[in-house]
């Protein structure tokens, strides 16, 4: 579902990003009021980016030749809450595209507003319904399957109007060739047989356990207080998760066929002249941004595969740890300040 470079118009990315970054900024706006009041939100966004970060690296096969991955979008809303979830995943999906090359730097726009925005916020929306009627279970499940897919469904649209809206005189396309007869489908299948499933067993699978052992730990509308050392012991259960998804992330290496619509020029090459579409790449993507990030494709240098794949995750997620811990050190200090000019007083 992460949407490449040059597969999409550059009308198209400014529109996404114009869209999107309203979105992601009330969400950071609630996530500073929260973290005011509840320093211990801090650690936990920097533990839902790495479950969403780690969920994205299991790619599983799907019928035709190509793969998909589950995403996490509603579990960690369920967690932390949407604005916060909307938040994890926006930053996981900023380090995959400069770090490691999954998903385009022009097409983040379109990628947050599908993964990070569509996908937590609709998720949670059915979880939050079916849980005030007393189906918190079925909610985790319906919501994050019924979630993903209709990121998947604005995923498949805007690459499928791409022949519509950028195309030379001659009605050639600029840039994805295929339309929405083509696009759609193709996402919906893959999302409804196969990905939609796999989201909902993460999503239920982590939701129950969590509500087993940490049951505090979900998000019920208000974060609720939390006793320090019960904080602390409850982050270990979600570090056990952490450690668990990072030893068994080379299986997603067992998948090799590339998702629907995240081809490299080559391999879309051999596909419209295999599918007998075109003998050449359309012209606004061979005169596209050409990005090279440093772990490209989860690859680490001098290692085999999957160590370069487990060093990639561990990489992320040190990056996300240091990240909650500048968040934990501004809390900290605006507090500490706070308390200094209340004493002055």
């Amino acid at each position: 579902m992460h949407i490449p470079d040059n597969y999409l118009s550059p009308a198209t990315c400014a529109v996404m990003f114009a869209v999107a970054a309203p979105v992601v900024a009330v969400s950071a706006k609630k996530v500073k009021v929260q973290l005011k009041e509840h320093r211990e939100l801090a650690p936990m966004l920097g533990i839902a980016a790495s479950l969403s970060f780690l969920m994205m690296m299991f790619n599983v096969p799907v019928p035709g030749g190509t793969s998909a991955h589950a995403v996490g979008g509603t579990l960690l809303a369920i967690l932390i809450g949407p604005y916060a979830a909307s938040i994890a995943v926006t930053v996981a999906l900023i380090l995959q595209a400069f770090l490691f090359g999954d998903g385009g730097i022009l097409a983040l726009g379109a990628n947050i507003f599908n993964m990070a925005i569509i996908m937590p916020f609709t998720g949670y929306w059915i979880y939050n319904f079916l849980r005030k009627h007393n189906h918190p279970s079925i909610g985790a499940v319906v919501g994050s399957y019924c979630g993903i897919n209709l990121a998947a469904l604005m995923a498949g649209f805007e690459l499928g109007i791409q022949p519509l809206i950028a195309h030379t005189a001659s009605g050639a396309p600029l840039y994805n060739p295929y339309p929405l007869a083509v696009t759609i489908p193709a996402m919906c299948f893959a999302h409804l047989a196969v990905a939609g499933w796999v989201e909902a067993f993460f999503t239920y699978v982590i939701y129950e356990f969590v509500k087993k052992v940490a049951p505090k730990e979900i998000y019920g509308g208000n974060i609720v207080e939390k006793a320090a050392t019960k904080k602390q012991n409850s982050l270990k259960y979600f570090v056990y998760i952490i450690i668990g998804l990072v030893v068994l992330s080379p299986i997603g290496l067992l998948t090799s066929g590339t998702a629907f619509g995240e081809w490299d020029t080559t391999e879309l090459l051999q596909r419209l002249k295999g599918e007998h579409i075109a003998n050449s790449v359309p012209a606004g993507m061979t005169h596209g941004i050409n990005y090279t990030a440093l772990f490209g494709d989860y690859t680490v240098p001098g290692t085999n595969l999957p160590i370069g794949y487990i060093l990639s995750a561990i990489t992320a997620i040190l990056i996300f740890f240091l990240i909650s811990k500048v968040l934990m050190s501004i809390y900290d200090s605006t507090n500490k300040a706070s308390i200094h000019q209340n004493q002055q007083r």
